[in-house]
């Protein structure tokens, strides 16, 4: 296998982060070995960087595990594919992607490219279609990653395809969770006002359709901009209203101070179901004992009853040797990062000519596969081009345990082969 990394892209100094010192000497440097002509070459582009880095977080640790697997090239019976890896970091910047796009299409002419990220996934998205360049995608919500590219479910696109959960998964689950909890129907509600924001606020198709169904009443305080750090308006609204439930759209540096000021203002929600807020661990311990009991959409988990098609790896046996050889708290984005190139190198192995565009294409169309994030299903999906991945909801937990705050499955109500680990439970006022 031959490895090409575009700079700023893998560095020793991400990777020995997390003691992986000897895995980024070999992905830092071209491979000394000579690649085949024949060699399938693999472009990838993500957040290794950047605002959205914390989504990137385990990728290198990934992307060292894939050079080792692919060192020989990829064994399809008793032939072997070479294979060679172009990676780029787009920085979690939308000119950047663009530029990466064009640089994985043309200079590059990768034969498959697989887009860690919504920035990627859209940058890559239209001139993969325009060139035939098959595409793989995934970390973001299905409907977001269809519709504001001009998609249908019936369509679908030429050469692009997606796996990830819809956001009305993660509406249902925060609704349900929300049924969990004895309150008195009322639901503060704000929005960071950008485009994810944008779309959970839609009254006929985000999260107030939602709650009308639900039987709530939503206090809808307004969208805010993303630079905002004073929520004083926002916490008067709800300290005159006193919602029981709290819900809505915001990254971790606007809900840590927003949180500060509404308990200063004596406002004591039963419970938190914000998206994108509590993802990932660290924000979560940020917010010190007060966050026991706050919840999220939750895509990955080591409690999935999943298993790697590459390794064998269950998704507990994967989550623990990342904890293992890094230190560090799983997170969610680790399993879909593994099934990403779960799912790009089945496509190659069934593929009749993994180096042709068309031939390629229609072994993706035509994947069924088990993989450690869940079932891969893009044959038979309602939804042209997509595999509609489970979504299910979970409660950060102060458990005592080796980690601050353990993320729990309170909730597979659209999901029941993915067992409940807890019960909901209504947070301290304290």
């Amino acid at each position: 296998m031959k490895e090409r990394f575009g700079q700023p892209g893998l560095t020793r100094r991400g990777v020995m982060a997390h003691g992986l010192a000897a895995a980024a000497a070999g992905l830092a440097a071209p491979s000394i070995l000579r690649a085949q002509s024949a060699a399938v070459k693999i472009g990838y582009v993500g957040s290794l960087s950047g605002i959205r880095g914390i989504f990137g977080e385990t990728e290198q640790w990934t992307l060292a595990q894939i050079q080792t697997r692919l060192a020989e090239g990829l064994m399809v019976g008793d032939r072997r594919i070479p294979i060679e890896l172009v990676i780029r970091d787009n920085q979690s910047s939308g000119a950047r992607s663009a530029s990466v796009a064009q640089d994985l299409v043309f200079r590059e002419r990768c034969n498959l490219i697989l887009a860690q990220d919504g920035e990627a996934a859209f940058a890559v998205g239209e001139l993969a279609d325009s060139r035939g360049v098959p595409t793989l995608s995934s970390m973001m919500p299905w409907q977001a990653w269809m519709f504001p590219r001009g998609g249908n479910p019936v369509d679908g696109f030429p050469y692009t395809f997606h796996f990830f959960g819809g956001s009305d998964g993660a509406l249902s689950n925060f609704v349900q969770m929300m049924d969990m909890v004895p309150s008195n129907a009322k639901v503060g509600t704000l929005y960071v006002d950008n485009p994810p924001g944008q779309g959970l606020m839609n009254p006929e198709t985000g999260l107030p359709a939602f709650l009308r169904q639900g039987g709530y009443d939503e206090i809808a305080a307004g969208p805010f901009q993303v630079t905002t750090n004073d929520f004083s308006s926002f916490v008067s609204r709800f300290a005159a209203e006193q919602p029981d439930i709290l819900s809505g759209f915001m990254y971790p540096d606007h809900f840590i101070p927003f949180w500060n000021q509404l308990r200063q203002a004596g406002v004591a929600p039963k419970a938190v179901m914000m998206s994108a807020a509590f993802l990932f661990p660290g924000a979560v311990a940020a917010m010190g004992d007060s966050a026991d009991g706050v919840a999220t959409e939750v895509f990955w988990s080591p409690a999935f009853p999943t298993a790697s098609s590459l390794t064998g790896q269950s998704a507990a046996e994967l989550a623990a040797q990342w904890e293992t050889e890094t230190g560090a708290q799983w997170t969610q984005p680790l399993g879909y990062g593994h099934a990403m190139w779960e799912v790009g190198l089945a496509a190659i192995a069934a593929a009749d000519d993994p180096r042709d565009p068309d031939s390629l294409r229609d072994a993706i169309a035509g994947l069924d596969l088990n993989t450690v994030a869940g079932r891969v299903n893009f044959a038979t999906s309602p939804v042209r081009n997509v595999a509609i991945m489970p979504l299910v909801g979970g409660q950060w937990r102060r458990l005592g345990g080796q980690h601050p705050y353990a993320l729990k499955i309170v909730n597979n109500a659209s999901a029941p082969e993915i067992p409940v680990e807890a019960e909901m439970i209504v947070m301290s006022p304290s």
